[in-house]
């Protein structure tokens, strides 16, 4: 790749990953104004979070997979708030975009497009369940019923998509000689600088996958196992999650 093809794809990931940082700041602000609203945010995502902990039990069981699978669940989706990684990266752009490789680029820019797109999509199943007054009480059925109600069918699968092109790019990560080194060395300079979750992001990921080897069978069993999900959703069969 030359020098200006590489330019060039540098300023399209760093247009996408600036427009998705305005939708996931912009949703989350709508999230956490009302405390209630908060609240009702981190009822549904513990609850997607121990669903896909068991969904793929045997991938978090696995001395193999089981970094990534974790990796996947805590820093890619989870209940944990990204507002702070995704204000660092909005900060420092310009110096992000100097500085990292257009892989490493496109990895936070497909993170965060994940990221707001699930912060779409759960901020619509907060309010159907919040709706059915089921928020505090979320079971499989009444999660089942409010995926229904909110549809977003093509929106869903985009979601899957999102969850294996981020584990590709991070898969070609790790392919980078001078990554590792280069994150070790920024890891103290990134906290100083205020820079601390940008950081772990990227070496959480880094090393979960460099120390997997292959992603193929990883990502083959998620992409696999959340299509089957989905249309057993959709589909409203019994025991959707029974796979």
């Amino acid at each position: 790749m030359d020098d200006s093809t590489a330019a060039i794809e540098k300023r399209q990931y760093a247009e996408a990953l600036r427009r998705h940082l305005r939708a996931a700041k912009q949703l989350r602000q709508q999230a956490n104004f009302d405390p209630a609203a908060a609240r009702a945010r981190l009822y549904l995502r513990e609850w997607q979070a121990g669903r896909l902990a068991r969904s793929h039990a045997g991938l978090l069981a696995s001395t193999r997979f089981g970094p990534a699978a974790r990796f996947f669940i805590s820093d890619l989706y989870g209940p944990k708030d990204f507002s702070s990684r995704d204000e660092e990266v909005e900060r420092i752009l310009p110096l992000l975009i100097k500085m990292l490789p257009a892989s490493a680029l496109r990895t936070v820019a497909l993170a965060v497009e994940l990221d707001a797109l699930t912060e779409e999509l759960d901020s619509a199943m907060v309010a159907e369940l919040c709706r059915v007054g089921r928020i505090e009480q979320i079971d499989e059925g009444a999660y089942a019923a409010a995926y229904r109600a909110v549809g977003c069918r093509a929106e869903r699968l985009r979601q899957i998509i999102l969850i294996r092109e981020t584990g590709e790019a991070l898969e070609r990560l790790t392919t980078k000689p001078l990554l590792s080194s280069l994150l070790k060395m920024m890891r103290r300079p990134a906290q100083v600088a205020g820079l601390g979750d940008l950081h772990q992001f990227l070496e959480h990921g880094f090393n979960a996958f460099r120390g997997m080897g292959s992603a193929s069978d990883f990502l083959d069993s998620i992409d696999g196992k959340e299509r089957q999900v989905l249309k057993r959703l959709f589909d409203g069969v019994s025991d959707p999650f029974r796979i």
